[in-house]
Order: C-alpha cells, then structure tokens, then sequence
C-alpha cells in the first residue's frame, strides 16, 4: 500500500469542539507503512474516549501535530513488517492506548511498564484510529477473545481497561462497597465487573440517563455526583475529569477508605481539610495508563462475566459530533466509531 493515500481525522490546532470549525479536520493522509516490528490494521470500529477529547482541545500537550486521535481500535490485520512472527494478514486486532515502552528501565522491569517514562500511546505519540487505517507494534496488539462483534469489543480496549487497573488501585475488599464518581464508558464497565465479584455498587452520577443505566446494571444506587452515597464506602473510584468531587468522595470513605482517580487530565482540586477529608487513614490514589497484563486480565474477566458495553454507533464521518455529544453528556455508556470512510 505503499504511496497510497487514506482519509483520516486530524487534530489540525487543538481548542474547543463545540466552536467551530473545531479542531477537528478530516483529511487526506499517507496509508502508514508498518515498520518492522508493527502491523498495519485496517480500522473496523474506534470507540470514543474522552482522552480523545483531551487530545483534541489541548487539556494533554501536543505531543504530535495533526495527530489522529483514538486508542479503543478493532480492526483486522492488513499489512505485516518483517520481524513481525505470530500474525497473519486478515487476523483480527485490538489496539489500545498504550503503543510502546523502553523494556528496560527499573519500572519496566518489576512489572511497572506503565510507569516507563519513555512509554508511548496511541492517537497521542502516534496516529490512532479515527482514520481508515493505523499501524500497532504487533507486541502491544490484543487477541480479543471470544466472537464479540467490533462494536462491543471497542469499548473495553481502553474503557474497561482502564477500569480495571482503576478497581485494583481502589484496593476494593472482597464483598466491600464501592462508589463510583461519574458514569461513562469506562465506569460502566468497572461496575458490571466489581458487582459479577460481589461488590456493592453506589453510582454518583450528574446524568440521569447514566444513573438509569447503573440501575439497570444492578447498582444499589444512583444519586447526583454531589450527593452522598446511602452509606460509607470502602473504596471509591473517581472517574469524572473533575477535581471538585475529590473531597466529596473522601467525605463518603468509611475509615481507611481508598479512593482511586482513574483520569489522565482532571481539574484542580480545591483544598482537602485534614480532620473530615483525610483522617482515619484514608488514601487518594492516582492511576496511570496500565500494563499489557492489566489489558490481559480484563479481556479476560470481561468474557467470563459477559461484560458488554452500552454503545452508541457513529459513522467514522461523524467523529467530531461525538465528541461533541461526549463532552455535552448526550449518551450514556461508550460511542463508537464505525469504519465508513473505506
């Protein structure tokens, strides 16, 4: 595929999506040539995720310019680099945020890879999956289990990824209670897991499209993100972008509670008070990125307890309105992007 040319969107300057024209452009570029280590994947469905949208209106430093967003990528393979051993042409691919790490530094080495400070990612470092195409070093490509159609199956390649990682940083104990803070993509999926394990699940939520579906889901409860859960919490995970509610959620941990913050951006937290916040143990923990096995793991997890995703499609020609339809709360559960561009 050499010289040939692709439609894909790019990131042309980053700044608000609901202004227009946005930053957003959908535009004519080279089909990627796979290097040796990579595959070449021909893009079948992308989901949406708001580090989409961070990326698109500047929240994360621009780390490549007009760089073609999404990370959440099933598609099937379609070119192969030299080295590449284990893969076939037609194969079906997942390709997720993280896209590259050193291997060798001290993070990488005791299993902290998300940790590596040379780690690259997705529709950030390199282009990504709102186009007909994109390329993934073959060792961060998933095999996704199972005969989950594209749509489904995007969701969980960094939604509930991320998810996961989220859950086991908010050190939840077996049958405990867990709030979640902001109901989306990602959150949803945490939830099915946390209560297929047991879990007691409390949604605070601003949408009340979002809390009918953790209803739905088998939460225990559904109340607005500033309310306070019906009863104290062993663990909680932040997943709204929104450092307000870091307080609040620490207000509602029983005594030594973890609260875990599962976003790459968030806004600024305001003072914590030491006594109603803080006191009796209680632990805020960040989450960065995650491991291919944290990737492994869920995959996993999320075929033997029938984790689905609540998806929404959009033709591929119409990402920037999903964007826009995500930043404005206009659906719950995940977006996804459908190929209709080849």
């Amino acid at each position: 595929m050499a010289d040939q040319t692709m439609r894909a969107w790019a990131v042309a300057a980053p700044g608000p999506v609901e202004e227009e024209p946005g930053p957003l452009r959908l535009v004519e570029k080279p089909v990627p040539v796979p290097g040796d280590d990579e595959l070449l994947v021909r893009v079948r469905a992308c989901g949406v995720c708001r580090t989409d949208l961070h990326v698109a209106e500047g929240d994360l430093p621009v780390r490549r310019e007009t760089v073609t967003p999404g990370h959440e990528v099933v598609g099937v393979v379609a070119g192969l680099g030299s080295a590449v051993r284990g893969f076939t042409v037609g194969d079906r691919v997942g390709v997720a945020w993280l896209r590259g790490t050193c291997g060798t530094c001290a993070y990488c080495t005791r299993g902290a890879e998300n940790l590596c400070p040379r780690s690259r990612y997705t529709g950030w470092d390199a282009d990504g999956g709102y186009a007909e195409y994109t390329t993934v070093p073959a060792a961060f490509a998933y095999r996704p289990p199972g005969d989950l159609a594209d749509v489904a199956l995007a969701p969980l390649l960094c939604a509930g990824i991320i998810g996961h990682r989220a859950l086991k940083r908010a050190a939840l104990p077996p049958g405990g209670r867990l709030g979640l803070y902001g109901f989306g993509g990602s959150a949803h999926l945490c939830a099915q897991v946390a209560l297929a394990e047991g879990a007691t699940v409390h949604v605070l939520t601003r949408g009340a499209a979002a809390r009918r579906l953790a209803l739905d889901l088998g939460a225990a409860s559904a109340r607005d993100a500033y309310a306070m859960p019906p009863e104290p919490l062993d663990s909680a995970i932040l997943f709204a972008p929104v450092g307000d509610l870091v307080p609040v959620a620490l207000r509602a941990l029983d005594r030594g509670g973890v609260l875990s913050i599962a976003g790459i951006h968030l806004s600024d937290v305001p003072p914590l008070h030491y006594e109603s916040d803080l006191f009796y143990e209680k632990e805020v923990r960040s989450v960065t990125s995650n491991t291919r096995e944290d990737g492994r793991e869920f995959l996993a997890l999320a075929a033997r307890h029938g984790v689905r995703a609540t998806t929404h499609g959009y033709p591929l020609s119409r990402a920037a309105q999903a964007l826009r339809d995500l930043k404005d709360g206009r659906f719950d559960g995940a977006a996804v992007l459908v190929n209709d561009l080849s």
